[in-house]
């Protein structure tokens, strides 16, 4: 029986997927196959050699040590689209917002209680303060096409403005979801230049950490209007509280806020929301049992963040699973050393340094053949299903 421990508390819609025959699920669980994580950090958590796999029940994966899971062999899946609509919506909430200051005048409203009948007249001398444009017309520029970017895009486009997308690693069915009226260009600074409101869905990796700086803010029209629902690293902190003193950045919306962005007039900010809602949870539970389902019991590798990308089609013969190091080579060694063992079916693929090889054989394999893999030098992993 496979051992699940659930870190955070996960939606029974999707521990309802798991095959109550095949698999046990609760907190700290010994010798756990898998992990099931949200949000929780899992950094300083010792990883036990059973665990083969962590599902994050969500898109960013910044609380899981990537790096080190790889070394181990874990595989780590996210689920990514299955809160897009959510965070969609809460972004078309945050272009209204930056454009209608709709926060500080519900801030002000308030402040005439006790006014009694005098309420009507202070609201209709006081509104004017709180005069903002309209979106239709306006240009939005989509930083990151992917599940959430597409929606928003099309969305934007929808309420009458006109829509710059970029994304230079934009997948097939990104592109095919995309409405054809949404500009796709071929630089962030053809966004910087035509948008009036510049929304990021981006991960935050490396390359991306701070790229909305005081140098590509020195490139974006006077007046924009920034929305950060991605991650708070992709904003370098004091230079949009800067561009805001400036007047550069009309208003900065984020539901990633810091202590010192929480009082400035600029700063419209929301505690991390977007994917808050039943039906997102419920989304995202169900991914990500199902990804765990897929790679436990069949080794197929689906939206894996540190492997390739993976599947063969379910069969009644053993099969091995096999991490190792992208190396010249190593699959011949592999071949050799499963000795008598015929290959009935076979898929390697790769993703950087690391790739990933699953072989249907025809018996099998006894404990001293995967012991002669496993001292394959650059092998990391091997595991034999069936």
């Amino acid at each position: 029986m496979f051992q699940i421990n659930t870190v955070n508390k996960i939606s029974p819609a999707g521990l309802d997927c798991f095959d109550r025959a095949k698999y046990a699920w609760g907190e700290e669980l010994a010798n756990a196959d898998a992990i099931l994580v949200r949000s929780a950090s899992l950094h300083e958590q010792e990883f036990a050699p059973s665990l083969k796999a962590i599902a994050r029940a969500g898109a960013g994966v910044n609380n899981i040590p990537l790096d080190r899971c790889t070394e181990q062999g874990i595989a780590v899946f996210n689920t990514p689209g299955a809160n897009a609509n959510a965070v969609k919506e809460m972004v078309l909430l945050g272009l209204l917002m930056s454009a209608r200051k709709i926060s500080a005048a519900m801030d002000w409203v308030k402040t005439l209680k006790g006014s009694g009948a005098d309420v009507s007249k202070l609201v209709e001398k006081g509104k004017s303060q709180f005069v903002g444009p309209e979106l239709a017309g306006k240009k939005l520029g989509v930083v990151g096409l992917g599940a959430i970017g597409a929606l928003v895009a099309n969305a934007a486009e929808a309420l009458g403005m006109t829509v710059y997308g970029y994304d230079p690693y934009i997948s097939v069915d990104g592109a095919w979801s995309l409405s054809r009226s949404v500009i796709h260009v071929n630089s962030l600074k053809e966004i910087y230049e035509n948008a009036d409101y510049i929304t990021i869905h981006v991960p935050a990796t490396k390359e991306t950490k701070g790229f909305i700086n005081a140098s590509s803010i020195a490139l974006m029209k006077d007046g924009v209007r920034i929305l950060n629902f991605a991650r708070g690293d992709l904003v370098e902190e004091q230079d949009i509280l800067d561009a805001l003193d400036e007047r550069r950045v009309k208003v900065y919306l984020t539901d990633f806020p810091t202590d010192a962005m929480l009082d400035h007039a600029g700063v419209v900010a929301f505690p991390h929301l977007g994917a808050s809602t039943p039906e997102s949870e419920d989304n995202c539970a169900r991914m990500a049992v199902q990804e765990l389902v897929d790679y436990l019991e069949h080794g197929n590798i689906r939206n894996s963040v540190n492997l390739p990308a993976a599947a063969m089609p379910p069969s009644a013969l053993p099969r091995i699973c096999v991490i190792h190091r992208n190396i010249p080579t190593l699959i011949s060694q592999i071949s050799t050393d499963l000795g008598g063992l015929n290959i009935e079916n076979m898929l390697n693929k790769s993703r950087g340094d690391y790739a990933y090889t699953m072989l249907d054989v025809n018996q099998k394999p006894d404990d001293a053949t995967v012991a002669k893999l496993n001292a394959i030098e650059g092998v990391i992993r091997v595991r034999v299903i069936g």
